[in-house]
């Protein structure tokens, strides 16, 4: 996984509540298992205007040019919720995504976002509406998330969040499920060499 220490980038808002994990991948595109390939069709229903992607939607910002390479998305409540599809953090990591900032995030999309090192930072609803003025006034804005010091920094505007501490460690460390196991490879060893025969032969 990626290391998150600090980063900066184009922040494009999404200004709607309760984006579901359908509208940030659509099902049909679900037959994949890899993580790779699904950016392309990231808000597909939203970013297109027939079904063969090849008519972007100019009215939508993701295809506008001042937001072009966004790398933090800045959205409203609830963000994610719907199904529990592990595709929609792959979608948005894939398109380029590192961030997202919203006042809440459904549970499921945002325990499965850090585990793919897609950072969620939940600021109040009060915070989040001065960055979409900001963004609003002056597109193409960059902002700054760093995971140092729990800090965002948007123009003049300058705000604290809080992460879980070890998945704030697992981040800044690059430190996914099979990293985290692989830490403990030499205890696995050991345990397995200390196991009878038969029982390594059926493992």
């Amino acid at each position: 996984m990626q290391k998150f220490t600090v980063h900066e980038g184009v922040a494009v808002p999404l200004d709607s509540a309760n984006i579901d994990t359908d509208q940030i991948i659509p099902k049909q595109f679900l037959l994949a298992v890899s993580r790779k390939g699904f950016g392309v069709h990231l808000f597909h229903d939203w970013r297109y205007l027939d079904d063969a992607e090849t008519k972007p939607n100019p009215e939508f910002n993701l295809n506008k040019p001042e937001y072009a390479g966004a790398t933090i998305l800045v959205a409203r409540d609830n963000f994610g919720n719907g199904s529990s599809r592990e595709h929609a953090p792959w979608a948005l990591t894939d398109y380029g995504f590192r961030a997202v900032i919203a006042p809440s995030f459904a549970n499921i999309f945002n325990n499965n976002a850090l585990g793919n090192g897609l950072v969620t930072v939940k600021l109040t609803e009060h915070e989040v509406d001065q960055i979409f003025q900001v963004l609003t006034a002056h597109p193409g804005t960059k902002i700054k998330v760093s995971l140092e010091d729990m800090t965002v920094d948007c123009a003049d505007l300058h705000f604290t969040f809080s992460l879980d501490p070890f998945i704030r460690h697992c981040l800044l460390n690059g430190l996914d499920s099979i990293a985290l196991t692989l830490e403990h490879g030499a205890e696995i060893s050991a345990f397995e060499d200390r196991m009878p025969a038969w029982e390594r032969a059926v493992h």
